[in-house]
């Protein structure tokens, strides 16, 4: 075998700072979601996200990822549901206050427990409700991978996105 051609061991250090690969990864627009359960406690937990990605159609497999130094992550890492709610562009507030720390992100939303009991919000575009099958633990942050129990979407709902920063909603071309 051409040596030039083995894999490497390792990977070569970045050549780059934090704040470039946040500005490089800020060019890929993402939709944005809100990922829903319950504590150990019985508490309604939630956060915005916009890592989520589908990863299989048999079995329905969807996956999310969180920091490991986020105080949601014992509810949802001992938890075995979740949801996750694709945010409809009214939503913007929404995805917002789910993204404000140190705010009682639940006072007065509507919401109704999903067939697991993780709580589910009004007007989403789309709702994923999920077993929590399996934890890959990467870098920085805790990859999910939910088995999709239930899932429905809201017929003609245009998309909240996330792109540089700022939101956006859709523009057909």
């Amino acid at each position: 075998m051409n040596p030039s051609l083995s894999r490497p061991a390792l990977a070569l250090p970045p050549s780059f700072s934090t704040r470039e690969f946040r500005n490089a990864l800020g060019m890929f627009a993402t939709g944005v979601t809100i990922v829903t359960a319950r504590n150990a406690a019985g508490e309604l937990v939630g956060l915005t996200a916009s890592s989520f990605n589908s990863v299989s159609l048999e079995p329905p497999l969807v996956l999310w990822s969180l920091s490991h130094g986020a105080s949601t992550m014992p509810a949802f890492a001992n938890g075995s549901h979740y949801a996750i709610h694709v945010l409809a562009a009214d939503q913007k507030d929404l995805a917002e206050r789910f993204a404000t720390r140190g705010i009682d992100r639940w006072a007065g939303l509507e919401h109704r427990p999903g067939i697991s009991g993780a709580p589910l919000l009004a007007g989403a575009a789309a709702t994923f409700e999920c077993f929590n099958r399996s934890q890959y633990k990467e870098g920085d942050h805790t990859i999910f991978v939910g088995e999709v129990e239930r899932c429905e979407h809201r017929e003609g709902a245009s998309p909240l996105l996330y792109h540089g920063g700022k939101f956006y909603t859709e523009h057909p071309l």
